[in-house]
This record gives C-alpha cells, structure tokens and sequence, in this order.
C-alpha cells in the first residue's frame, strides 16, 4: 500500500511550488511585509489561476472538490516560500464552515465567489479555544455583542465568520452596522490578524450543530498550520546547509565541523516524520473523522515543538548573520512562531490530546 502523495497531489504541489518561486521571492515578501497590508495581491491571482481558492468548495458550486491533503500539500509550500497570501480562513476554513453549516442560500451566494477569488471571508474562532479578559462574542436575536480577537485573514476580508460562546458559528458582513474591525499587529507580518468588536452587529447564523462545525474548524486550521509550520522548517533546514556548505571559518567550510553536521542532522531527523504525521491528520480530517480531532491535535502541538528547535538551530548554524534582516532569515522565524500559538499552543492542544483519550476530566 503506498502511503505518499498520489501523483496528482505530487503535481500540484510542484505547480504550486513553481508560482511561488516564480510571484513570491524573498524580494517581495520583504516590500509586503513593510506595508500596511502585507497581502499580496500579485501571489494571490496567481494562486486563483491555479484553483487554489475553489480547492475545497463542492464542484456543484463551482470549485473543484478537494480534501484537506491537497490544502496541506498547498500549505507546506506557503509557509515554504512565506507567501504573504490569505489561505487559512479565505481558502481552507470558510468553505469548509459553509459546506457543512451553511444554509443554501449562503452556500448559493458565498461559495461561488470564494471559487473564483471574488470573495474573502475571514474566521475568528479562538475564543473556542481560550479566552482572554475582555474577549468572547454572545449572540442574541440574531446580534452579536462582544470581542473577538486574531480573526484570520482580516485585511481585505469581505465577510467573517465567527464563533459566539456557545460554538455556533455566524457570518457578519464586513461592513455590518455595530461592527468595528481593528489591524491587530502581530510577530508574523506575512498574514493579516485582526480584532473584531460587536456592538449590536446583525449577523446570520449558520446552523446549530452543537458547535460541531467549529470543532471541524478548529481541526482543519491545526492540520494547515501544522503543514505550513513543515515547509517554513524545511526552508530553514535548507538554507542552514546550504550557508554551512559556503561561509568558512579558520580556513574551513563549517559544514566540515562536526558540531554543525550535528546541528544539521538533528533538524532533519527531527523535522522528516512530522511529514507523515500531517499527511495522515489532514487524511483523517475526511476519511476517519472519528480519529481527526486527536491526530490533528497531535499534528499541531508536535509540528509547533518541532520547528521551534528547528527554527532556532537554523539560526545558530548561521551564527550572528541568522539575527539580521539582511539574511531574512527571520520571516520563516516567526511564520513558525505564528503557526505555533494560533488556534492553540502545544501546551492547550495536548491537553485537549489527553482529554480526547480520556486521560483527564475536560481540555
């Protein structure tokens, strides 16, 4: 039984790995990541070009009706080239939301556009996770009061979906009356975070599942943040054996000390099984739904540990030259950082591992 990429998957993430190399090099993501709005909408169109937006909207409204494997193989090549493109929320997370808790009209009127990149939605589903003083969203005759924080892919979002206490998700128009949206400014300045405040604000609620669909939601945003995490470190491998293979020292290449080679063989043998485990939880996410919250949190919390020690030992290897921004070595530094808190940190998400398995009484 073959256990890899099928040869379909292997094609797209070489084509997208070609756009990337070709819309996203490490010049341009260095201009968006000094503007106000570090998207771009160069990668972006060529991404659309590609289908990546309708990769997970249902064929009969338009998309191509994909699983969340073909979204991770597409994710490991962002964080590869750290695309300042939105993916998580616009491209991965709402469609799912809306295939499962939408109703038809909402999946008539949304789902079309987000195929073509006519529309953006953004998700703001943290506070299902924790909850900080001052924020959480209550809903109420089709109202939402309240704040919340670190919606993804905020900027340019023509709608977000956002999840109240309960874990019922609603969409709310971005420019819906008794809403006030706010840049938020995070270590990774190759997304868009953003702060969401209700005073009132109309929105229409998707179905009430139990909170369900945000469960779903919660788990497909580890598994593509768990994969972009494994592209970001293997460009960081890369480029630490590749400088180790070029600066010399004491009249030596320090790929030739046995200190680096260490260095570098701990990364690589540290960074390759995460492969298969992301692999598999984004697999499950469709084929084993029984296994996908548990896999899924396994994924994200040992991805996040992981590239952590990667992030930092591509660092070291490249001594004081790794902390400069001449090197731009930092961008995959802190996409990592941002893939390791988001939608929970290793800590949060292994207790929510134990508590799936029944080893303590709640996450």
């Amino acid at each position: 039984m073959d256990f890899g990429l099928s040869q379909d998957q292997q094609m797209l993430r070489d084509a997208v790995s070609r756009c990337l190399a070709d819309t996203s090099p490490l010049s341009h993501v260095r201009e968006c990541a000094e503007r106000d709005n570090p998207l771009s909408d160069q990668v972006l169109r060529a991404l659309n070009d590609l289908g990546v937006a309708g990769m997970l909207v249902p064929e009969e409204h338009g998309g191509l009706g994909m699983t969340l494997l073909d979204a991770a193989v597409v994710a490991e090549q962002l964080g590869y080239a750290v695309a300042p493109v939105p993916f998580l929320a616009s491209q991965v997370l709402a469609p799912i939301a809306l295939r499962d808790a939408g109703n038809e009209e909402q999946k008539a009127h949304w789902l079309p556009k987000i195929a073509s990149g006519e529309a953006r939605i953004g998700v703001a589903i943290s506070e299902t996770i924790e909850v900080r003083d001052g924020a959480g969203v209550s809903s109420a005759a089709g109202k939402l009061n309240g704040t919340a924080l670190f919606a993804l892919d905020f900027e340019g979002a023509d709608a977000h979906i956002v999840a109240d206490s309960g874990g019922r998700l609603h969409l709310v128009g971005a420019k819906a009356s008794g809403l006030k949206a706010i840049a938020l400014t995070t270590i990774d300045r190759t997304r868009s975070v953003g702060e969401l405040r209700f005073d009132g604000a109309e929105a229409e609620p998707l179905a009430d599942d139990g909170g369900v669909a945000t469960a779903r939601l919660r788990d497909a945003g580890r598994v593509i943040l768990a994969a972009d995490s494994l592209g970001a470190g293997q460009a960081m491998i890369e480029k630490a054996i590749d400088y180790a293979g070029q600066r010399e020292q004491f009249g030596r290449l320090i790929g030739s000390f046995q200190a680096v080679k260490h260095m570098c063989a701990e990364m690589a043998a540290r960074h390759e099984p995460c492969r298969s485990l992301v692999w598999y939880a984004a697999h499950a996410f469709d084929a084993v739904p029984n296994e996908a919250s548990l896999v899924a949190c396994h994924a994200k919390s040992h991805t996040a540990e992981v590239h952590r020690f990667v992030a930092r030992t591509s660092t070291e290897v490249h001594g004081g030259m790794g902390f400069t921004d001449l090197l731009g070595l930092h961008y995959w530094f802190k996409r990592i950082g941002f893939d390791r808190q988001v939608l929970g940190g290793p800590e949060v998400v292994r207790a929510e591992a134990a508590a799936l398995q029944g080893w303590t009484n709640a996450a």
